[in-house]
């Protein structure tokens, strides 16, 4: 069962004196229920505005976004009973403590304080909890976000940037708690372009350029598009093992005391034969894998002198939605 259903979703803006700009340009997605769905994208790729539309927060300009099988606005509001999500920045008030916050929502959703506190322990809160929220570390206002999502249990949570501008603790923590609510059953459908964080915790992926899916399915499948460019080898004397290859004709840096062999896998035997011939022995060889960052890079790359986001011509008929993005 496909939890978020888009099919050839449009969406254009129009700009002053620039005629109309093309958010997304005939986007196609799907995301099946349950785990973590990363939507990765570089910047003006069109992730918040497929979103927004996702949401009924904006209008498409043409094409369809169903949220749980949600058709039309009337549906779409019913829908969103069972969705938490956070859009932008969480709204929190600075000088009350993390559970006024909750309970004040609360109220909106009809969730009583029983729900707060069990939210809050759910988000590691629980002895923070009356604390004055100006007083947390953004891994906890980020963490209290989350928990105003989740006060009305919802199957489905929608995440953009969740852990934006998060320090190394704050970003295992959101990671660890992101995992933990998948595990549950949830759908975590998360907009980011944190690609090493993406690559731990994501089931499912698609990359975005330029308003259009170009890539997409399980991380593993993904990360067998991009190219593997060399060998990774281990060694006691790297330096030794750099100036041998070297001398052999064979490219090689040493990186964090690996080095990094410019040979393709089938030719791993001839980095041995000459390694062991200087006398190096080596205790790891293996190619380098590609990540999803360079994936990524490798996929949205745009060559020299592209044009930016598409633009069409003015026409006199006005846009059904806002002047702006």
């Amino acid at each position: 069962m496909a939890v978020i259903e888009i099919h050839g979703l449009r969406k254009e803006y129009q700009r002053v004196r620039r005629g109309r700009t093309v958010a997304l340009d005939g986007l196609d997605l799907e995301v099946p229920e349950g785990g973590v769905f990363g939507f990765l994208g570089p910047n003006g790729s069109g992730k918040t505005t497929t979103i927004r539309c996702l949401m009924g927060l904006i209008s498409p300009t043409a094409g369809s976004a169903r949220l749980l099988g949600a058709s039309n606005r009337s549906e779409l509001a019913r829908a969103l009973r069972q969705v938490g999500s956070i859009v932008e920045t969480p709204a929190l008030f600075p000088g009350f403590s993390g559970r006024r916050n909750l309970e004040l929502l609360g109220r909106i959703h009809g969730v009583g304080r029983r729900r707060v506190d069990e939210v809050l322990d759910q988000v590691g809160l629980g002895t923070r909890a009356q604390d004055r929220v100006k007083t947390y570390s953004l891994g906890m206002r980020q963490r209290l976000g989350l928990g105003a999502a989740l006060l009305i249990d919802p199957a489905v949570l929608i995440l953009d940037e969740p852990a934006n501008g998060l320090d190394p603790a704050g970003l295992k923590e959101v990671r660890d708690l992101l995992r933990r609510l998948a595990d549950e059953g949830r759908t975590v459908f998360l907009s980011s372009h944190l690609l090493g964080e993406v690559q731990q915790i994501c089931d499912r992926v698609a990359i975005l350029s330029r308003g259009r899916c170009i890539a997409g399915g399980s991380v593993g499948e993904v990360l067998a598009r991009g190219s593997t460019t060399g060998l990774v080898v281990r060694l006691d004397d790297p330096q030794a093992g750099v100036d041998a290859l070297r001398q052999a004709g064979i490219e090689a840096t040493e990186e964090a005391g690996l080095l990094q062999v410019g040979l393709p896998a089938d030719q791993a035997s001839r980095v041995t034969k000459e390694l062991a011939d200087r006398g190096l022995y080596l205790s790891e060889l293996r190619p380098e894998l590609a990540t999803l960052e360079s994936v990524f890079l490798e996929l949205t790359e745009e060559p020299a002198g592209a044009p930016g986001p598409a633009a069409v011509p003015p026409r006199p008929d006005p846009v059904p939605d806002e002047a702006s993005p």
